[in-house]
């Protein structure tokens, strides 16, 4: 890969073969700065407007993610950054610093059942809206569900997945979520709906759940434990384990990485503070401690570059209005993290994949996968 890099002083191309883009620097970028995290000092160097290019960010940071073993790393100097507190206050704040931006801002960019999740595109021409529809029945078919069963979503979000469970299985569910904007929603939602008698969405910690005396049939947790900290997986499962009956059903549905690291600064320090994505061996290395039976294990990684790059362009069209609300930076900050997603999963920087398991042995169950 190569490219042309513009500064003040002088016009060079970098790389091998034809170049691909122009880098355009308005600004140096300190050399220490690039040794300490290269991602964090190039982001920081976009927000600012530090860097131009003259071709769409999305199609070059894919083709800078190719050569991520380029880039540099000091877990030292960033030792703070990449080890946060893993309390409760501290999750807490992390999960709102995120989450609690508005729900205003959400809806402008995520489809209408507001699913902050990777989709499932059945077909290439589905919407972004039928691809999250999908990707919920994907789920609630795997679990197997039938009238009347019990059905708990630790990381709830707005509750699409709970109500469209209630309403098409007849389940009664339980949500559970630290965001207080997610809790007022899906509170209203419940309520406009007329499923009180069969929906409850709870602000609760995952860590209070051991002691809650609630039982389950199923549990659901989509995209959630990437909040908890590698230090928690552990509890985590163990709380999930403690609520379902034996023999029920969890699916685990979590953005995954091929090897175990302490996260990326960038999106550490301006969008998910705390947030540390599991490698799948660690996860189903962790299973059979809590009677955790693997039944099934599916990578959504294509999915959830379409996905991101649907909310790209979603975003990209209330721009104008965010720059205006909320400031030039924010909005480059935030089609950053959009876009570098949607290459990091399609580079193979990270995964998505679902995990079916049985507390226990489950031999009532299908012999073949759900259709």
């Amino acid at each position: 890969m190569a490219f042309e890099l513009e500064t003040a002083q002088e016009f060079q191309t970098m790389g091998t073969g034809p170049a691909q883009f122009k880098i355009k620097l308005n600004r140096e970028i300190p050399k220490k700065e690039l040794l300490k995290s290269t991602s964090l000092a190039l982001g920081e160097a976009y927000i600012r407007g530090d860097i131009e290019l003259d071709r769409d960010l999305y199609e070059v940071l894919d083709m800078f993610l190719g050569q991520m073993d380029h880039f540099r790393l000091n877990p030292t100097a960033l030792y703070g950054l990449l080890h946060s507190s893993l309390t409760e206050k501290n999750q807490q704040q992390e999960v709102s610093f995120h989450y609690d931006i508005g729900n205003d801002f959400y809806r402008l960019w995520l489809d209408e059942t507001m699913s902050y999740s990777c989709g499932y595109f059945k077909n290439s021409e589905d919407t972004l809206f039928e691809a999250q529809v999908a990707k919920v029945d994907h789920i609630l078919k795997k679990l197997n569900l039938e009238m009347g069963m019990t059905l708990l979503d630790i990381g709830c979000g707005w509750g699409f997945l709970l109500m469209r469970a209630a309403r098409r299985y007849g389940v009664k569910g339980v949500g559970i979520t630290l965001s207080e904007e997610q809790y007022q929603h899906f509170s209203r939602e419940i309520r406009e709906q007329n499923l009180e008698d069969r929906l409850e969405v709870r602000r609760m910690d995952y860590r209070e759940l051991e002691k809650s005396g609630m039982q389950f049939d199923r549990v659901v947790s989509v995209g959630m434990i990437e909040h908890v900290g590698r230090g928690n997986y552990e509890r985590f499962l163990k709380n999930a384990v403690d609520v379902l009956k034996p023999g029920g059903l969890f699916l685990l549905h979590f953005i995954s990485a091929q090897k175990e690291h302490a996260g990326d600064p960038f999106i550490r320090k301006y969008i998910f503070p705390g947030g540390v994505i599991p490698s799948l061996r660690e996860i189903v290395n962790l299973l059979p401690e809590y009677e955790l039976r693997t039944l099934d294990v599916e990578s959504l990684r294509r999915h959830y570059t379409k996905t991101l790059l649907c909310w790209r362009k979603n975003f990209q069209r209330h721009k104008e209005t965010l720059a205006t609300e909320r400031g030039e930076e924010f909005v480059r900050m935030w089609e950053l993290y959009l876009a570098s997603c949607a290459a990091a999963f399609h580079q193979g920087v990270v995964d998505l994949h679902q995990i079916l398991m049985s507390k226990g042995v489950n031999n009532e169950l299908p012999m073949v996968r759900a259709k």
